[in-house]
């Protein structure tokens, strides 16, 4: 479970690591005839890019004539993957891909240009199964409690019900088959 210090670094998280503007120089430099065309899109797409992390889910929006906004709440979660290919990793990045159960097989959101990506894939499974801020109860906690049994009246009680449960097992047993 992540501590509470690493909580308030990833809810501090609002725009991508300056190196995924030089990811994205590098990515329109492979096809030099194209650059000028490709290389606009993407300063709008990184200077335009936010993520906001609440308490009920992953907000991330970017662009500027075409405005597009992704909300995630962390319940919708059904898996998350972390994607970086070689120049991602010489810069230090990842892509953190949430997945949900909305029937297409690509990630919902893609969470680009983040450097504490494993810290923010533990937040995310932890959130993602409810794991907030109340562990579960191991079973010495449980046995020291006033409320519960003790170790004998639950070894008497299972004593007990496969008795029953024998005894029925006989009768059904000793009943003639239709």
């Amino acid at each position: 479970m992540n501590s509470p210090a690493d909580d308030s670094a990833i809810f501090a998280l609002e725009r991508p690591h300056a190196n995924l503007w030089t990811y994205y120089l590098l990515s329109a430099l492979v096809i030099p005839p194209l650059f000028p065309f490709l290389i606009l899109p993407l300063w709008f797409r990184y200077h335009t890019m936010r993520y906001k992390f609440t308490t009920e889910g992953i907000s991330m929006s970017w662009g500027i004539l075409f405005r597009r906004e992704t909300i995630v709440n962390y319940a919708r979660i059904q898996d998350i993957h972390l994607r970086s290919n070689f120049v991602e990793r010489w810069l230090g990045l990842s892509r953190v891909l949430v997945q949900t159960a909305s029937g297409s097989s690509s990630a919902e959101l893609t969470i680009e240009g983040i450097r504490e990506f494993e810290a923010l894939r533990d937040f995310l499974y932890s959130r993602m199964r409810g794991v907030k801020d109340h562990p579960a109860p191991t079973p010495a906690a449980l046995s020291s409690s006033p409320s519960a049994p003790s170790q004998d009246e639950l070894a008497a009680a299972l004593r007990e019900t496969a008795a029953e449960l024998r005894a029925l097992r006989e009768e059904l047993a000793r009943r003639p088959r239709a």
